[in-house]
C-alpha cells in the first residue's frame, strides 16, 4: 500500500493532524510580535572619542588615526569611516553582514582598547555602540510648559524616562533637548586678587587634593590591614573645603574665594514639539518585540505619571508610528481578504461550490501553516511578510486545483469521491511536487542576497517557502480527504475528451474548446511557424524596450507619510541665532499646513554626517508627519511639494526636503564621493562638481560636504618670551578655558540623578566673552601679567569636519533627481562631464548610494536568475528525462521576461533594480508550473496512445489542460491584479484606495508578476503545444529532404544511363 492510500484510509487521523495545524497556526499568529518594516540587523558599529576644545585637525591626528591603525586590523570589515569634528572623533566600522555581531563588538572593543595608550591623557572614555534598526525611535514624547522653568521641565523629563525605560520591550529612552547638568565653581577675582592668590594657585591646589592615592597595606603580624586616605572629590563640600593657603590668622580655603551653583552647561541647541520648546523622550524598542503593543504599553505608562506631573506641562506625541502600522497592517490583509474572495468566486465559477470551497480552503491552511514556521524562526509579523503571504496566495492553491479538477473529470467518469480524489492525488504527485520544487528553486536564490539590502528581502522567500510548504502538504495530503469526506456533487457527463480518438476534430467540440481547438490544431500543424512568429514577436518586444528610454531605479517611490527637513547655512552662529533661523523655516512648514505632529531640532552639531545624509553646514532638521491620508484631499507628494515651495529662497540658508526612505537605506538619488589627501584640493574640487550639479534643472536638494566657510582664532603663544617671564603654554591654556567652558576639576553624582555631574571652575558671567580675551592675565614672576604679553591673536579658515574613509580623506556631493528624471541617466550626463573637464591631479571620484547599491543589486538579481534558470533546469530533467522537454519548460521563463518588459513599456515605469528584479525571479518559479503539468500529461496521453500523430497528441493535451492552466493563472493575476493597478481593495474595511501608500509600493513587483504571467500563459498555450509537436514535423522535413535527394539521385543515374 502506498504513501497516499495509506493517509486516505486513515480519515481521522489527517482531520487530527489538520486541527492540530490551524490550532497551532493561529496560536503562532496571535503570539507574533507586529511591525511595519522588517526588523534587519544593521552590521555597523560606531566609536566615539569625545575631547573638551580639541580642533577637526588634531581630532583626526590624535584621535581618528591611532584607532584607524589598530582597527585595520580587526577581521570583516568592510568600510571604515571617520569624521573628525570639533570636540570628538567618531568612526563609523561597517562589517559583512554575515560577520557575528557579538564577535566584530568584542573585536572592535580588543582594538579600541590597544588605541588607547596612543590618545591623548584628555580624552575621555571612549563609547562604544552597535546601530541596529531597532535602535531608530518609535515614538517621541515631548514634555513643554509655557512659564515651566528648565528645571522643573528637565526633572519631570527625567522622571518620565526612567518610567518609560522599564516599560518591557523598550530598548532605551533617550532625553533630548535638555542640557547637562554642571556644579559650576564660580572665580571671585578681586578676592583671589585680595589674597595675592592667582588662578594657578588655585588649579594646582584642586588637582593636588583630588588624586587616587593606593596607600597600599600594613601586616602587623596579627592580621593585614588596607590603608584608605579618602582624597577624590565626591560632593560639593569637598571642592569647598581644599586649604590654599594658610596663615598666621588661619587657614584659606576654596569656599573664599568661589561660588558654588548647580546649573546646565551654555546652550549649543535646542529642541521643538509641535511648534514649543521642549524636551523630547525618543523611544525605541527591543528587537523581537511588537512595535503596536510597546507603543501602546509607552502611553499607557505616560498616561499615567502625567497624572503626577505639574498641571502646566503640555505632554504630546511625535511621530507615532502605531497608527501608520496599523493601517498598513489591516490595508494588507483586506487586500489578501479581497484576492481570497477574487480567487474563491473564479474557483466556485469554474468546479463548483463544493470544490471550489475544497480549494479555497487551502488558503487559510497554508497561512496559518506559514505562521507556524515565522514565529518559531523568530520573524515579525511586517509588511515584507503579508506580501510574501500575497505572492504565494495566487499559487498555493495550484496544487489544490489541479488535484481536484482532475479529480472532478474523474467523478464524472463514475469514479467515488474517496477513489477519485485518490486517483488524481496519486496521478499529479510528481507534477505537484515538480511545480512546487522549481518555484522554491526560483526563489532560493534570493535567501543568498548580501548586505542590508538581503536582510530587508529574505522575508519574502523565506515566507513564500512556507506558504508554498502548506500548500504542497494540502494539496496532497488533506485535500484527497476531505474530498473523499465531502463528496461534492458531480453531474455525470460526457466529456467529449475522453471520446476522443484518433483523427480527432477538436475544433467540432462546444464553446471556448472547440475555438481554443481550431487554434491550436492550427497551430499543432505549422509548428515552425508557430516558432518563427514567437520569436520575431520576442525580438521586436526587447528592441522597443530598449529604444523606449524608460531606464532604471533601485527602489520605489512610495507615497510619503512622514518626511524631513534639513536646514543648512553657513558662518559662525551662536545658540539662539540657530533658533531664530531654524524656528523661522518651522514657521513657513506649519502654515504650509496638513501637518499631524513636527519635531525639530537644532544646533548640537553631529560628526557622522558624510554617511548619514547630514552636511557639514546642516544646523537643524525637522521630522514632519503628515495629517491622515483619508482627511486630506492632496495626496502626500502634493503636501511635500508644498513644504518644498515654502522653504524655497530662504535668505541666507538653505532649506531641502529629506525623503524618509523605505525599503534599503542608500541616501540620496546621486553621491559622488571624492578622494584626495589634499585637503585644499579636495575641497576646491568638491565645490566645483557642487556648481556644476546646482546649474542642472533636473536636480535639486544639492549639497556637499565640503569645509564650511568660517573663521576661528588661533592663539600663538611666544614660549622663549613666556619662559622669561616665568609662564607657559599650560597656564595660558588654563586661563583662556577659565573664560570658555571651564576647567574640569572633578565629577560627583548626587542623589537626585543618575549620572555623573561635571564640576567646572570657571570666571564670573562679566569676566566671559570674546572681548575678555586680551584681558586675561597669567601669573608670572613679576605678578598677573597680560597675556598679549607673549600671545598673539589670529583669525584663520575654519575647519568644520574632515572626513575619512579606510584611511583616505573624502568629501561627498550628493543631489536628488527632480520629479521625471531618472538619477542613472544623470549619473551618466555627470560622468561625461567629469571626463570632459577632470578633476585635479590627485583626486578620485567614484559614486556611491543608489547608484551604488543598483549596479550591485542588479549584479545580484543576474546572478540569482541564472542560478534559478540552473536549479530548474535539474529539476526538470530529472522529471522528464528530456533535455527538450526540459528545455522548452524554461522557454516560458524567457518568455515571461519579455512579458515584463512589455508591461513597463504599457505603464511607462522604469526598471526598479528591487521590486521589478524580484517579480522576474519570482515569476520564473510561477510560470513553469503550468508547462509541467501540460508536458506531464502530453507524455502521459502519448504513451497511452501511441498511435497518435505528436500534433494530436500536443492538441489533446493543451484542450484536456485549458481548464487548470486557465485557473491556475487567473488565480494568481487575479490575486495581484489590485495591486498591480495601484488600487487598494479592502472588502474588510469596506474601503477603496487608489494609489496610497501600500498599493503604491508594491505596484512594480505586482505589474511585473501579472503582465510576465498573463504574457507568458497566453504564448504558452499555443507555443508550447507546437514545440511539443515540432519533432514530428523536423522528422517530415528531413524525410522529404532525403526523399528530394534520392530522387534527384535517381534522375542523375537516369541521365547518366
Amino acid at each position: 500500500m502506498s504513501f497516499l492510500d495509506a493517509v486516505v484510509s486513515r480519515e481521522r487521523t489527517v482531520l487530527t493532524l489538520l486541527a492540530g495545524v490551524m490550532l497551532a497556526g493561529i496560536s503562532s499568529y496571535l503570539s507574533i510580535p507586529i511591525e511595519s518594516d522588517p526588523d534587519v540587523s544593521v552590521p555597523i558599529i560606531v566609536v566615539v572619542v569625545p575631547h573638551e576644545g580639541i580642533s577637526p585637525e588634531d581630532s583626526e591626528r590624535l584621535l581618528i588615526r591611532p584607532l584607524e591603525v589598530e582597527l585595520k586590523s580587526v577581521e570583516g570589515i568592510e568600510e571604515l569611516n571617520a569624521y573628525a569634528a570639533e570636540g570628538q572623533g567618531t568612526l563609523v566600522i561597517e562589517f559583512d553582514s554575515t560577520f557575528e555581531p557579538d564577535q566584530a563588538m568584542t573585536d572592535v572593543r580588543e582594538a579600541v582598547d590597544r588605541a588607547k595608550v596612543k590618545l591623548p591623557q584628555t580624552a575621555e572614555e571612549p563609547i562604544l555602540n552597535e546601530i541596529s534598526a531597532s535602535d531608530f525611535p518609535i515614538i517621541t514624547v515631548g514634555i513643554a510648559g509655557e512659564g515651566v522653568d528648565e528645571r522643573t521641565i528637565y526633572r519631570s523629563a527625567e522622571r518620565l524616562r526612567t518610567e518609560i525605560e522599564g516599560v518591557p520591550g523598550v530598548l532605551e529612552a533617550k532625553l533630548t533637548g535638555a542640557r547637562e547638568e554642571v556644579l559650576e565653581a564660580t572665580i571671585d577675582p578681586e578676592q583671589l586678587q585680595r589674597l595675592g592668590l592667582s588662578t594657578d594657585d588655585l588649579l594646582q591646589a584642586l588637582a593636588r587634593n583630588n588624586r587616587l592615592i593606593a596607600a597600599g597595606s600594613v601586616d602587623t603580624g596579627r592580621g593585614r590591614f588596607a590603608i584608605k586616605i579618602p582624597s577624590v572629590i565626591d560632593t560639593a563640600e569637598d571642592v569647598l573645603s581644599v586649604p590654599l593657603i594658610a596663615t598666621s590668622e588661619g587657614v584659606v580655603s576654596v569656599r573664599d574665594v568661589v561660588t558654588l551653583r548647580r546649573t546646565f552647561k551654555d546652550p549649543t541647541g535646542f529642541t521643538r514639539a509641535n511648534g514649543a520648546q521642549a524636551m523630547a523622550i525618543e523611544v525605541s524598542k527591543r528587537s523581537g518585540t511588537s512595535l503596536i503593543g510597546v507603543i501602546d504599553r509607552v502611553k499607557e505608562v505616560v498616561a499615567s505619571e502625567q497624572k503626577r506631573l505639574p498641571q502646566a506641562l503640555r505632554i504630546s506625541y511625535i511621530a507615532d508610528q502605531a497608527p501608520e502600522t496599523r493601517s498598513q497592517i489591516s490595508t494588507l490583509q483586506g487586500n489578501i481578504s479581497t484576492a481570497m474572495f477574487l480567487v474563491l468566486t473564479v474557483v466556485v465559477a469554474a468546479v463548483g461550490v463544493k470544490s471550489g470551497l475544497l480549494v479555497a480552503f487551502g488558503i487559510p491552511f497554508s497561512f496559518l501553516f506559514a505562521f507556524i514556521f515565522v514565529n518559531a524562526l523568530g520573524y515579525t509579523y511586517n509588511f515584507m511578510v503579508m506580501f510574501g503571504m500575497l505572492l504565494g496566495l495566487g499559487m498555493l492553491i495550484d496544487g489544490a486545483i489541479v488535484v481536484v479538477e482532475l479529480a472532478d473529470r474523474n467523478m464524472t467518469a463514475g469514479l467515488r469521491a474517496s477513489q477519485a480524489y485518490l486517483k488524481a492525488a496519486k496521478r499529479m504527485f510528481w507534477p505537484i511536487i515538480a511545480s512546487v520544487g522549481t518555484t522554491l528553486a526560483a526563489f532560493l536564490p534570493l535567501m543568498l542576497w548580501p548586505g542590508v539590502t538581503g536582510q530587508f528581502m529574505r522575508y519574502l522567500p523565506v515566507t513564500v517557502f512556507a506558504v508554498l510548504a502548506g500548500s504542497l502538504l494540502y494539496a496532497l495530503v488533506f485535500a484527497p480527504v476531505l474530498g473523499g469526506i465531502i463528496r461534492p456533487r458531480t453531474e455525470r457527463r460526457q466529456d467529449p475528451l475522453q471520446a476522443a480518438g484518433k483523427g480527432q476534430d477538436y475544433g467540432s467540440m462546444p464553446g471556448v474548446l472547440g475555438g481554443y481547438g481550431r487554434l491550436l490544431s492550427l497551430s499543432t500543424r505549422h509548428p515552425l511557424s508557430v516558432l518563427a512568429v514567437t520569436v520575431v514577436t520576442l525580438y521586436l518586444i526587447v528592441r522597443a524596450y530598449g529604444s523606449s528610454g524608460l531606464g532604471a531605479q533601485f527602489f520605489v517611490d512610495v507615497e510619503p507619510s512622514f518626511t524631513g527637513v534639513a536646514v543648512a547655512a553657513k558662518g559662525n552662529f551662536s545658540a539662539e541665532e540657530i533658533r531664530a533661523l531654524v524656528t523661522g523655516v518651522e514657521q513657513r512648514v506649519v502654515e504650509a499646513g496638513e501637518i499631524e505632529s513636527i519635531y525639530t531640532s537644532a544646533g548640537n552639531g553631529n560628526a557622522i554626517s558624510a554617511g548619514s545624509g547630514r552636511s557639514g553646514d546642516q544646523i537643524g532638521s525637522m521630522f514632519i508627519e503628515l495629517t491622515d491620508r483619508q482627511a486630506r484631499d492632496q495626496d502626500g507628494w502634493a503636501v511635500v511639494e508644498g513644504f518644498r515651495e515654502a522653504i524655497a529662497r530662504m535668505p541666507g540658508l538653505r532649506a531641502e526636503i529629506q525623503k524618509q526612505e523605505r525599503g534599503p537605506p542608500v541616501g540620496k538619488d546621486i553621491q559622488l564621493q571624492l578622494q584626495a589627501e589634499d585637503l585644499t584640493a579636495l575641497a576646491s574640487e568638491t565645490r566645483r562638481i557642487r556648481a556644476y550639479l546646482e546649474s542642472r534643472a533636473t536636480l535639486r536638494d544639492v549639497d556637499y560636504t565640503a569645509p564650511v566657510p568660517a573663521i576661528e582664532w588661533e592663539m600663538t603663544v611666544d614660549r622663549e618670551k613666556a619662559a622669561m617671564m616665568g609662564a607657559d603654554v599650560a597656564s595660558v591654556g588654563s586661563s583662556v578655558q577659565l573664560m570658555t567652558n571651564g576647567v574640569l576639576i572633578g565629577r560627583f553624582r548626587p542623589d537626585d540623578a543618575e549620572d555623573e555631574i561635571d564640576i567646572r571652575l570657571r570666571y564670573p558671567e562679566a569676566a566671559r566673552g570674546f572681548s575678555k580675551l586680551d584681558e586675561l592675565r597669567v601669573a608670572t614672576r613679576e605678578g598677573q601679567s597680560p597675556i598679549s604679553s607673549f600671545v598673539t591673536r589670529e583669525a584663520r579658515p575654519k575647519v568644520s569636519t574632515i572626513f575619512r574613509q579606510d584611511g583616505q580623506r573624502i568629501m561627498y556631493v550628493r543631489a536628488n533627481v527632480a520629479p521625471g528624471a531618472l538619477a542613472e541617466q544623470e549619473v551618466a550626463d555627470i560622468e561625461d562631464w567629469l571626463r570632459a573637464t577632470p578633476l585635479a591631479p590627485g583626486v578620485r571620484a567614484v559614486f556611491r548610494g543608489a547608484n551604488e547599491e543598483q549596479a550591485k543589486t542588479m549584479q545580484f538579481i543576474s546572478s540569482a536568475f541564472s542560478l534559478a534558470l540552473l536549479l530548474m533546469a535539474l529539476l526538470l530533467v530529472t522529471q522528464f528525462n528530456s533535455f527538450y522537454q526540459a528545455l522548452l519548460v524554461l522557454s516560458s521563463v524567457l518568455m515571461s521576461t519579455v512579458g515584463v518588459l512589455l508591461g513597463l513599456m504599457i505603464t511607462q515605469d522604469p526598471f526598479s533594480a528591487i521590486m521589478t528584479g524580484v517579480g522576474i525571479v519570482a515569476l520564473a518559479g510561477i510560470i513553469v508550473n503550468n508547462n509541467i503539468v501540460l508536458i506531464d500529461t502530453f507524455n502521459e496521453i502519448r504513451a497511452k496512445h501511441p498511435d497518435w500523430t505528436l500534433a494530436q497528441v500536443a492538441t489533446h493535451t493543451g484542450c484536456l489542460r485549458l481548464r487548470p492552466v486557465f485557473l491556475t493563472t487567473f488565480t494568481t493575476g487575479l490575486g495581484l491584479l489590485p495591486m498591480a493597478m495601484g488600487v487598494s481593495i479592502d472588502l474588510i474595511g469596506r474601503t477603496i484606495e487608489v494609489g496610497g501608500p501600500i498599493a503604491s509600493f508594491w505596484t512594480q513587483l505586482a505589474s511585473a508578476i501579472v503582465s510576465g504571467l498573463a504574457f507568458a500563459t497566453l504564448l504558452t498555450l499555443i507555443v508550447t503545444p507546437a514545440m511539443l509537436a515540432l519533432p514530428d514535423s523536423l522528422r517530415l522535413i528531413k524525410r522529404r529532404i532525403v526523399d528530394w535527394q534520392g530522387w534527384r539521385w535517381s534522375r542523375r543515374g537516369a541521365s547518366a544511363a
